[in-house]
């Protein structure tokens, strides 16, 4: 079948294109693995100097598939996806996200890992995980209170509600706020210009500016220990049943 991931290299930018438009580009195991292995093997290609990800259709990207993720074991869901998240972690070179429509848990977790993120103004960013009674992931719960301050950090995290660009702006996830029929132009305006910049120096500032990995590599794995622990639980099972089910979450069970 088609690849639920595209890449192509042009003018010096790997794009990574999340493309599963009939599932709002919903990401599975598979999809993780090859996005990861996209990242790693930039690394070692001479010819790519920025990476840009960004998802067709109408939206970024909705999150996992609870499907794919719900039939496997819980220790399972964690190999690809903690693969993907390392990648993206330890990408030495630039990386640009684009986004418009939705983005959803991880589709906003790993905005934090990218150094230029550039919105349309109707996306809608969510963390929805204590809904689905499990925890915050990729070092969101180290780098959100970074960026965006503990009471932000708290609301995005404990509540769990969707919020919007001017939100997502003013507190430090996105670069800048652009109108859609220029977003496209802007983000390759951006590329363009970190091509064009001394290799040596736009590779050692991103490293000088990622001053923190140890701790926040810490966290992500601190964090993923707790994850696979609440998926295993009462509430998360009940939220993924229901899900899967189309039926209301019982709120005896949803504790």
């Amino acid at each position: 079948g088609m690849s639920h991931i595209l890449t192509h290299i042009e003018d010096h930018v790997l794009h990574i294109v999340i493309n599963r438009v009939d599932k709002k580009n919903a990401l599975t195991r598979s999809m993780y693995q090859q996005m990861a292995d996209a990242i790693f093997d930039a690394k070692h290609h001479p010819d790519i100097r920025v990476i840009l990800l960004k998802g067709h259709g109408d939206c970024f990207t909705a999150g996992n598939d609870i499907q794919d993720f719900a039939s496997k074991e819980e220790s399972e869901h964690v190999a690809e996806t903690a693969a993907f998240m390392r990648a993206l972690m330890d990408c030495e070179k630039p990386v640009i996200a684009q986004v418009h429509g939705v983005a959803v848990g991880i589709g906003t977790t790993m905005l934090l890992h990218c150094d230029f993120v550039y919105a349309q103004p109707n996306t809608r960013f969510v963390l929805p995980f204590i809904n689905l009674g499990l925890v915050p992931e990729y070092a969101s719960s180290y780098l959100l209170p970074k960026i965006a301050g503990r009471r932000k950090a708290s609301e995005w995290l404990m509540l769990g509600e969707p919020f919007g660009t001017e939100d997502a702006y003013q507190f430090g996830l996105l670069t800048d706020i652009v109108p859609e029929t220029s977003l496209s132009d802007k983000v390759m305006s951006v590329c363009k210009k970190l091509v064009e910049k001394p290799a040596f120096s736009l590779l050692q500032t991103k490293s000088l500016l990622n001053n923190d990995t140890d701790l926040i590599r810490q966290q992500m794995d601190i964090e993923l220990d707790v994850f696979i622990q609440a998926m295993g639980m009462d509430a998360a099972q009940e939220a993924f049943d229901a899900f899967l089910n189309k039926r209301p979450i019982n709120p005896d069970k949803f504790k």
